[in-house]
């Protein structure tokens, strides 16, 4: 009988064992509040900052073990000021703020009594996280920390760096995960705390995961945790990538601001308008976007990080009623488009300038007025199943037109609507070496239809294809953007070249090492007829959902 019990639960994955722990759900207050904020601030640091390299991945690879180990007896970030990091997410327009306080290097950014290899240990001697928490309640900041499930450093957990991947001699995961839940009662002692964000669980399996859950809840009730103790807990976490439309279980997009999670000199920092559009495209798909910072060792958040954190929260001081308190929909996001709602009012997103009027799925209620917002009031058209307005020329934004819509009626009662797609290079046809099971759901022509929720697909195990674009004329292109589909911050395409049609033949003109979630190329104008994407070499079969260009 018990061999079978472990069978059934093996197949249905989610089926819990007679006596297993589990664990006690969030209070829906506590998910409403975690929602509305929309829009909160990561912040990954420590004494690795020293180096500039990744916190906790680089710990026995770029950095030696034993030096990393070391590195706080020279942490001293003399210039840290917890209530110039508050005044900063404020100015972002952001509404709670996640500290990194244990992260898989071990290192601890408060005052523990569990060990010594902690931020009181540092010539610094000042706790971070009290003097952090302290701030962001004076501040009005909602205050979280992250605690990494796993730790590489400790000697009771099965596995240490490089990576996680090598396995420790000797080691006591029930030993260490009373030291796991003893360090999270020291940080819910700084709260009331937003959230408890956990992160790779590695040897933590559900059952563990909701003990660690139900001790959280026992001593705060309203606590909201994310799905990385290895139980699912309250919450999903897509990293690096924005998250598809989900409107059934909450979630967030964790992403960095430049390109490391940890502070490293000369980063690529994000453009304005990719750090509004990825805001406003996940707050689109019902989520909650975490912005992550690296500060630097000396304790300052880096300089351009900051403007830039203060442009966003520009732009959210005039348009924040389209973000925050919003739920996504009704309209699914498309390559043009993504929409918000909140009571009466639906706040649709153009993301492109359109010419002559724009056109979405008809709603099932009745429209009561519409204007762009902060702007002029316009006239709407319902016929057949067809929503139509133009955009008075001057009102376009460069970043995201939002055009207002008061309707009758509560915007949550509407079903989500799939938006109307175009192509994102009209006329264009495309084609591909290989199709999933030859199934015209997963054809080439998917990566052209405006629709992120589609793709094309090849099968398991592919590690060389194509992929065509034709176009309707001869076009000089200068950039162009590839969205793979279920890339995080990983890539199944790990070698690639472009190619444009020269005559008879294809031309390479540009090639690259893998391309992952947003994937941009920019080059020397390139005039041809057609285009492909030529896949060199693939960990598994290359997936496409979007391929969209600019011309300069």
């Amino acid at each position: 009988m018990k061999t079978t019990a472990l069978l059934i639960a093996s197949l249905l994955g989610t089926a819990t064992l007679p006596g297993a722990e589990v664990a006690s759900p969030a209070r829906p207050d506590a998910i409403a509040r975690w929602r509305d904020a929309r829009f909160g601030m990561f912040i990954h640091w420590g004494p690795v900052s020293l180096k500039g390299t990744e916190i906790g991945w680089s710990r026995g690879a770029q950095v030696p073990l034993e030096e990393y180990d070391n590195l706080y007896k020279r942490f001293n970030p003399e210039k840290f000021n917890a209530d110039e990091w508050v005044a900063v997410a404020k100015a972002a327009g952001m509404k709670y703020m996640v500290l990194t306080t244990k992260h898989h290097d071990g290192f601890c950014l408060w005052d523990s009594k569990q060990t010594d290899y902690d931020i009181m240990s540092t010539p610094f001697k000042r706790d971070v996280v009290k003097e952090l928490s302290d701030a962001c309640r004076k501040g009005g900041i909602a205050f979280g920390t992250y605690y990494s499930t796993c730790d590489w450093h400790h000697p009771d957990f099965p596995l240490t760096s490089p990576g996680g991947k090598k396995v420790r001699e000797t080691s006591n995961l029930d030993r260490y995960t009373e030291y796991l839940k003893a360090q999270t009662k020291e940080l819910l002692s700084y709260g009331p705390l937003f959230t408890l964000w956990y992160d790779v669980p590695q040897k933590f399996d559900k059952e563990r995961g909701a003990g660690v859950i139900n001790m959280a809840r026992a001593i705060q009730p309203d606590i909201v945790i994310n799905n990385r103790t290895g139980h699912p807990g309250d919450y999903d976490t897509p990293e690096q990538r924005i998250g598809g439309f989900q409107i059934d279980r909450p979630w967030e997009t964790c992403m960095t601001i430049c390109q490391q999670w940890a502070w490293k000199p000369d980063d690529r920092m994000k453009s304005l308008e990719e750090c509004i559009r990825t805001l406003i495209r996940t707050n689109g798909g019902d989520g909650n976007l975490l912005f992550n910072v690296g500060p630097q060792p000396d304790g300052l958040i880096e300089p351009r990080q900051v403007e830039r954190l203060k442009e966003m929260g520009a732009w959210l001081g005039k348009n924040g009623e389209a973000v925050y308190g919003t739920r996504g929909g009704p309209w699914k996001p498309s390559s043009h488009m993504v929409s918000t709602r909140k009571g009466n009012r639906i706040y649709l997103h153009l993301l492109g300038k359109t010419a002559g009027p724009v056109s979405v799925p008809a709603l099932p209620v009745a429209i009561r007025s519409a204007k762009v917002l902060n702007g002029p009031a316009i006239r709407t058209n319902t016929a057949g199943d067809a929503l139509s307005f133009e955009i008075p020329e001057n009102s376009w934004d460069a970043i995201d037109t939002i055009v207002e819509l008061t309707i009758d009626g509560d915007s949550m009662d509407i079903a989500p609507l799939k938006a109307a797609t175009r192509s994102s290079i009209p006329g264009a046809k495309a084609s591909a070496s290989v199709i999933y099971q030859n199934d015209p759901g997963y054809a080439a022509s998917m990566v052209l239809d405006g629709d992120p929720e589609t793709r094309w697909a090849t099968p398991e195990g592919t590690r060389q294809s194509w992929l065509q674009i034709d176009f309707a004329k001869e076009t000089t292109l200068g950039n162009l953007q590839i969205e793979e589909a279920y890339a995080g911050h990983s890539s199944r395409v790990k070698a690639f070249e472009l190619q444009k049609r020269d005559g008879g033949t294809w031309t390479t003109f540009h090639k690259g090492a893998g391309l992952g979630a947003h994937f941009k190329a920019s080059f020397p104008k390139v005039t041809t007829t057609g285009i492909r994407l030529n896949i060199l070499d693939a960990s598994d079969g290359p997936t496409i959902s979007e391929v969209l260009i600019q011309q300069p």
